[in-house]
């Protein structure tokens, strides 16, 4: 699909591992100048990887050091970015967080573990977002790639925490979507189950094999999702679908049906 611009300039948060790298890696593949985020130390030499692969598939990229929770760091991140690629056209927001907490656990899910997943999963798009309003705004295509969840729409998936704050994103997008036009687009992507995903990070590797192959079983397509699918779909919502906006792309191998 031909993108509106060629050889554009994105920013990824979440960009060491799983869909965030998968993404920052896509758009490199045509090209563009990619700002590929990372949270700190401990993921410091994935997100490196990253910026080799992407330097790999034809494009130019950039370590980016944020912590999305900290407004000046997502504003210093965003002026790194224009410093460093001279604007910003796309912004896929990719940094999440979970743990898995059973949904019927109330004291389990105490109100400390629901502010650090909101802090990531919303406060932090948030602030990302707002962080590069300017620079959108003056490309010529800007447009913001949130990521969803299957959960926000089902109310299942790692932890109430979790599913809320999925569901608060997509409120944000349609909020977003509406409040940047007609200069930006926003939209997102609801993926279900991923492999390398978040639960990849999370669990241990008997019970996220356990986990992968409930997602699987209970799909009706029988299979789960891999980062670059996500990832090309990020890369047709961020660069190819100028008509598209306030959308919620489900991408689940039909979880959602049984």
């Amino acid at each position: 699909m031909k993108p509106i611009i060629d050889k554009g300039r994105c920013l990824v948060s979440g960009a060491a591992t799983g869909i965030g790298a998968a993404t920052a890696i896509e758009y490199a593949g045509y090209g563009w100048q990619v700002g590929v985020m990372n949270l700190g130390e401990a993921t410091r030499a994935d997100a490196l990887a990253v910026v080799q692969r992407c330097r790999d598939a034809g494009g130019d990229a950039d370590l980016i050091d944020c912590d999305v929770r900290e407004d000046q760091a997502c504003i210093r991140a965003a002026q790194q970015m224009v410093s460093r690629f001279g604007g910003i056209d796309v912004l896929v927001n990719s940094a999440g967080t979970t743990r898995f907490v059973p949904h019927a656990d109330f004291d389990a899910m105490n109100a400390e573990e629901f502010r650090r997943v909101y802090d990531v999963n919303l406060v932090g798009m948030f602030q990302l977002t707002r962080a590069c309003t300017a620079a959108l705004r003056a490309s010529p295509a800007g447009a913001v790639v949130n990521l969803s969840s299957l959960a926000a729409l089902v109310g299942k998936g790692s932890s109430i925490a979790y599913a809320a704050s999925k569901g608060a994103v997509n409120t944000l997008t349609l909020s977003m979507a509406r409040s940047l036009a007609p200069a930006v687009r926003v939209n997102a992507i609801a993926p279900g189950m991923v492999d390398e995903g978040l639960p990849a990070h999370v669990l241990g590797p008997d019970a996220y094999a356990a986990v992968l192959a409930m997602n699987v079983e209970g799909s009706a397509l029988k299979r789960f999702a891999t980062p670059a699918e996500i990832a090309a779909m990020a890369w047709v919502l961020g660069a190819c679908a100028p008509s598209m906006t306030g959308s919620i792309i489900l991408m689940d191998n039909g979880l959602h049906l049984l």
